[in-house]
């Protein structure tokens, strides 16, 4: 768990700063020749025990990198501070994905911080511990009239590092962290009139899981299963699945009391005692799993800029899996076509209600979708109050094509008119890549034909790329003129990644 760095004043100091963000968003924001500097914070605030489940997660810090194409603005300067060194292969990969800015120019304006601990602690928490380093910080970003911080999460650790740096940050106050919590989601979705899945929230202990298990049951008989969630899990790995096959009309508490834990954890070498210990510490919610033929998991995302307009910016499926098919692997964007203006006009709702709360920056609402009889049925699941792995995908998207989202029509058009769409994974993982540097992957990718090309506007992005070597995993953005064009390049670059590294 992240200790709490607040001090005294902090919340009143962070107030005042984030009113300064309105000012440069108003007057620095719409003209891209005007100098700004943005420091890039992508450290994953989050319950350390958790995350610690996740492979390779401290590689997770350059899903960010695509916020290196801020650099096609020629007056912006971008400071990017990570936990341990980015391979200069990978910095320059990027750096030479900016079309039209030379390679050289860009990189004078790039600074490049780390803090030699690749530990499993916050970012933010090395950074504050690091005197020194942030004196090099605080000497890069020079004037902060134009200057603004973007992070993955904002707790209260990094509100801390805002007040020391007197920067704002284009994101959501600590304090509202609750309103994306799985409790907070089912409130604010109650607030919204929005559809979700029969359940409780603010849980704490083995007693409020085992009374929520069993009334949910009475409530409808049928029941086949359900869903336990931390409130602060991560990519699926707080989930757990509870079924009610076999379970008696009598006794139901001691039968479901008996059966917690030969519950389905979403994580790996997680058991029953672990996990009621976290939930205690964490709380959670208990609701009904959503049965149906052809399931679907789409997201809808949204950002609240500092003028407070709401504005959708993009719809995924989800593609989910690991051992309870809960786990975030990769989404298809857009939305398929049948319920893409449903499920965004769905989290529009819930969007506004968080507007009202004084809620900042990108966010998602995640959705478990199923076919009826008059078409589609929408359960909201979850808002993420951060930058996810729906976020780097779209941003990238949007600064290769500097093309446009219409949430009309649920598209994305370049400039020329035409659509666009990606398959997008953060979970591309093979032992056979073990072993594969940087430059390995990048010659691989062109000597294949497959890296981006900026005259088709077509092809393959990397991520994740200091994963590679060590756990064998990666991430890619692959952009195609349809969906069907960009999964067909998934299955490409699969195929020959494994044949090049030798996959029988």
């Amino acid at each position: 768990m992240v200790k709490d760095f607040t001090e005294p004043g902090d919340i009143e100091a962070f107030g005042r700063l984030q009113e300064k963000l309105g000012d440069i968003y108003r007057d620095v924001f719409p003209d891209h020749l005007l100098p700004r500097t943005v420091l890039i914070v992508p450290s994953l605030s989050l319950d350390t025990e958790v995350l610690a489940r996740v492979e390779g997660v401290r590689h997770y810090e350059e899903r960010m990198l695509c916020l290196l194409l801020l650099l096609r603005m020629p007056e912006t300067r971008v400071i990017y501070v990570t936990s341990g060194p980015i391979d200069e292969a990978t910095v320059d990969y990027y750096l030479h994905l900016l079309e039209g800015v030379p390679h050289r120019h860009a990189r004078e304006r790039l600074t490049l911080l780390n803090c030699q601990d690749m530990s499993d602690r916050a970012l933010t928490e090395k950074i504050l511990e690091r005197p020194r380093l942030m004196k090099r910080i605080s000497s890069a970003l020079g004037d902060r009239s134009a200057s603004h911080m973007v992070c993955y999460t904002v707790s209260e650790i990094e509100r801390r590092l805002a007040v020391e740096l007197d920067l704002p940050i284009y994101g959501c106050d600590p304090d509202l962290l609750p309103l994306g919590s799985k409790s907070g989601g089912r409130k604010i979705f109650r607030e919204a009139g929005i559809l979700m899945p029969d359940g409780y929230e603010d849980l704490r202990s083995e007693k409020d899981i085992i009374e929520s298990l069993a009334e949910l049951k009475r409530r409808n008989p049928q029941l086949r299963g359900a869903v336990v969630k931390y409130n602060e899990g991560f990519s699926g790995e707080g989930n757990a699945t509870f079924h009610f096959e076999g379970c008696p009309e009598n006794g139901l508490e001691e039968w479901i009391a008996a059966h917690l834990p030969q519950m389905e954890f979403g994580a790996r070498d997680l058991d029953w005692d672990i996990y009621r210990e976290k939930f205690a510490e964490m709380g959670g919610i208990v609701e009904a799993f959503v049965d149906g033929e052809n399931k679907r998991s789409p997201s809808a995302q949204f950002r609240i800029d500092p003028a407070g307009h709401v504005e959708a910016i993009s719809t995924h499926d989800q593609v989910l899996g690991g051992l309870t098919d809960q786990e975030f692997l990769g989404a298809l964007f857009p939305a398929d076509e049948a319920y893409r203006l449903e499920v965004q006009a769905e989290g529009l709702k819930a969007a506004k209600a968080l507007a009202r709360q004084g809620v900042l920056g990108r966010f998602a609402v995640d959705f478990i979708s199923v076919p009826d009889e008059t078409g589609w049925k929408h359960y909201a699941i979850e808002i993420n109050l951060r930058k996810g792995g729906t976020t780097h995908p779209f941003i990238m998207l949007q600064y290769l094509t500097d093309g446009i989202y219409d949430s009309a029509t649920g598209l994305f058009n370049t400039p020329q008119g035409e659509q666009r769409c990606y398959y997008a994974t953060d979970n591309l993982a093979s032992d056979c890549y073990r072993g594969l540097l940087p430059e390995d992957l990048i010659d691989i990718a062109v000597r294949n034909g497959i890296h981006f090309h900026g005259a088709t506007q077509t092809g393959v992005v990397f991520h994740l790329i200091g994963a590679l070597s060590e756990f064998g995993k990666l991430g890619a953005v692959c952009v195609g003129r349809t969906r069907e064009d960009a999964e067909e390049l998934y299955r490409a670059m699969v195929a020959i990644l494994d044949r090049e590294c030798g996959k029988s």
